[in-house]
């Protein structure tokens, strides 16, 4: 299976088609959503083409694909709009042996973790900076941010297939990979 990972759309009408675009040519299985799908959030600026409405057609069209964590800007009202689940904390990956904990990143992260095994993988947005993070016990990664990316990190996402995550801008051009 393949999965396309994005996090931090922020209601970005503009971000969450060349997404979806790129979901398209990376032919995913399925959609995982790290989170913060409409509100732009009290600290960040509006991103460009903000249109959380047109965001909510583009997601709901999709909804049978889309699997989704709760970010620190959901709120039940989004529920009560999108056609998919959204207010989970976590969900878990298995992934070979390792099992994937999936989460946007403000309740679980590297400073606050949750229960992992040896080997196990922390996957989260929030931060909006894309990195891999290697510890003595577990793997830490992330995406970054779709419409809202920081510290000069690229708007992009991830995708996992065959053991192998790589990260890529969203025009396509894979830019780190980490085999598991």
């Amino acid at each position: 299976m393949k999965w396309f990972i994005a996090s931090d759309i922020h209601g970005s009408a503009l971000y969450c088609r060349q997404m979806l675009e790129a979901c398209d040519r990376e032919k995913a299985d399925r959609l995982l959503l790290l989170g913060d799908l409409l509100y732009h959030g009290p600290r960040n600026d509006l991103p460009d083409g903000y249109a959380p409405k047109e965001v909510i057609a583009l997601l709901n069209a999709r909804s049978d694909e889309i699997y989704c964590v709760r970010g620190n800007c959901e709120a039940e009202v989004d529920q009560m709009v999108l056609s998919f689940p959204v207010m989970a904390d976590y969900l878990l990956l298995p992934e070979g042996d390792r099992c994937i904990f999936v989460t946007h990143g403000h309740l679980y992260n590297e400073d606050h973790l949750p229960p992992l095994k040896t080997g196990d993988i922390l996957l989260h947005g929030h931060t909006h900076v894309s990195f891999c993070h290697p510890h003595e016990t577990f793997i830490c990664c992330n995406p970054g941010s779709v419409s809202l990316p920081k510290e000069n990190t690229p708007r992009g996402y991830m995708v996992l297939e065959n053991g192998r995550f790589i990260w890529k801008t969203l025009s396509g051009e894979a830019y780190r990979t980490l085999d598991l």
